[in-house]
């Protein structure tokens, strides 16, 4: 594109950026990814770089467990008095924790705030910081951050501070002692947020193919950040023998638009060197599976792991005739000169004709051997049956009101269980027309595990929770659907060949997020 960035020379404060942020459009941007991050991201509506530093910092165990997090939105909202505890008029001036809170509307989310608030409030000696310092970082292994709490407790209520936030205060303590952030680790994560956020907004094909080439990471697989891309607009390209690289790429789609062409690297089984070699021996394009054979030196594995993949589409072949010749060739008796087929004294491979696959039967192929598809999505097969019972899709879904009863149906993407959330799981499902979050409390967990912890296809029952755009679905039933995945379309002819070729959900018993 002809763009040259850096960190510093990307665009400050672009207004763009932050409407996408208030809209919580941030899969796959660095740290404000996870569930809970998007859930904030509509309450907190950042507009400016210091929002997003709070962001980064507040959804983390020390605000959590010291009960920061409520006051905070409630006094940037206006709905609550900025006001700054202050101790008895004896003990010390009124605005002596002014200066450490005031950036945070008088409440503390980083940790220097709270060794601040210990060595004003409580009147810690630097030493005893220091002390409290050192035992914040050791929590986990020594457990000496309680010793402190009676000290800083004590002296902050015997000058005349509220009894219930000097207890608050050392809660959030504790919670840093666990997973916290200073304000300059979360002013650091912050800026790679904000970069990663404006090429997102900008340049979707770009992002998306430096994510997809970096997998595996983050919160989303490939089938989603793909699905992500295309939502934004991006042309993506199928893997293809004569025009993809190892990686991910982008190619000139005209009127100074880019199409991301998948790289070879999507092939789930196919090994780098082999990419390369088609790539080094591509001189001219391809015309088949055998002068793909003959140029690039590759085995009749790695060939029919191609052909499975349906790249070949660029010769005229589609996925079943480049199987049916890359698997003929594997069986082809050894020649000095693959030029010698045809003169063997069987004569050249008949030509067959070969039924069409159905579209659900491409799809799982493309999720077996690519990890996602470009077709379609598997539930939209399903979409039908999941009717019959009363199952609503996703964008319906999210469209209902808070304390409705409802049903829906996906494709399990995440399940987090943060230390932060007293045995809560979020899970995230997808169908074909979105993405549900839904929350498990622990009563239903232990009813309904098996289907909580390992379908990849779930539908769930329950109430609808809504705050203004934030939509959940709390679960009061759940049923493992992943079988009918494995079972006959109805009107599709061949069944998918089972559950094997969705990806499984991605596990994430994040402390922190």
């Amino acid at each position: 594109k002809g763009l040259h960035l850096t960190l510093a020379s990307v665009p400050q404060e672009d207004p763009k950026v932050y409407d996408m942020l208030c809209r919580a459009d941030t899969v796959g941007v660095f740290q404000i990814e996870s569930r809970a991050q998007m859930n904030m991201l509509p309450r907190l509506k950042p507009r400016r770089f210091y929002d997003l530093v709070i962001e980064v910092a507040i959804v983390r165990p020390g605000p959590i467990q010291g009960d920061m997090v409520h006051p905070y939105l409630r006094r940037r909202d206006g709905l609550g008095e900025v006001i700054y505890p202050a101790p008895a008029p004896e003990h010390g001036p009124a605005d002596e924790l002014r200066r450490v809170l005031e950036k945070t509307l008088g409440v503390p989310l980083f940790q220097e705030q709270a060794m601040r608030l210990a060595m004003e409030a409580a009147q810690f000696t630097p030493d005893e910081a220091d002390a409290l310092r050192r035992a914040m970082a050791t929590f986990r292994r020594r457990g000496t951050l309680s010793q402190l709490k009676e000290k800083m407790v004590g002296r902050m209520v015997a000058r005349g501070y509220d009894p219930e936030l000097a207890e608050r205060c050392f809660r959030q303590i504790e919670g840093f002692g666990d997973y916290g952030f200073p304000e300059s680790h979360a002013a650091s994560f912050a800026l790679l947020a904000y970069v990663s956020s404006w090429l997102k907004c900008h340049h979707p094909d770009a992002f998306a193919c430096a994510l997809l080439n970096a997998q595996p990471m983050g919160f989303y697989a490939p089938a989603q950040i793909v699905r992500d891309a295309r939502e934004h607009g991006v042309e993506v390209r199928p893997v293809d023998i004569n025009a993809s690289g190892w990686d991910n790429s982008l190619e000139d789609a005209g009127e100074g638009h880019c199409a991301l062409r998948l790289g070879m690297r999507q092939v789930g089984s196919l090994r780098q060197e082999d990419a390369e070699r088609i790539v080094d021996a591509r001189h001219t394009p391809y015309p088949d599976v055998g002068a793909l054979a003959r140029h690039a030196g590759l085995s009749a594995s790695a060939i029919e792991t191609l052909a499975a993949a349906d790249a070949f589409r660029s010769a005229g072949l589609v996925r079943r005739q480049a199987l049916w010749q890359a698997r003929a060739l594997a069986k082809a008796p050894p020649l000095p000169l693959f030029e010698a087929a045809d003169q063997c004294e069987d004569g050249p491979e008949p030509a067959v004709a070969l039924p069409a696959m159905a579209d659900g039967e491409q799809v799982v192929e493309d999720y077996r051997t690519l990890r996602l598809s470009l077709r379609a999505h598997p539930l939209a097969f399903l979409r039908d049956r999941l009717a019959a019972r009363s199952v609503l899709p996703a964008e319906t879904l999210l469209r209902a009101q808070d304390g409705d009863r409802a049903a829906t149906a996906g494709l399990v993407l995440v399940r987090q269980r943060p230390g932060s959330a007293k045995g809560v799981i979020f899970m995230t499902l997808e169908d074909e027309t979105g993405t549900v979050n839904v929350v498990v409390w622990p009563n239903i967990l232990e009813k309904y595990r098996p289907a909580v912890l390992g379908a990849r296809l779930a539908m769930v029952r329950g109430r609808v929770q809504r705050a203004g755009e934030i939509v959940h679905l709390v679960a009061a039933h759940l049923e493992a659907l992943t079988h009918w995945l494995a079972l006959p379309t109805p009107g599709e002819g061949t069944a998918p060949r089972g559950c094997q070729a969705l990806p499984a959900s991605t596990p994430r018993p994040t402390r922190h997020q």
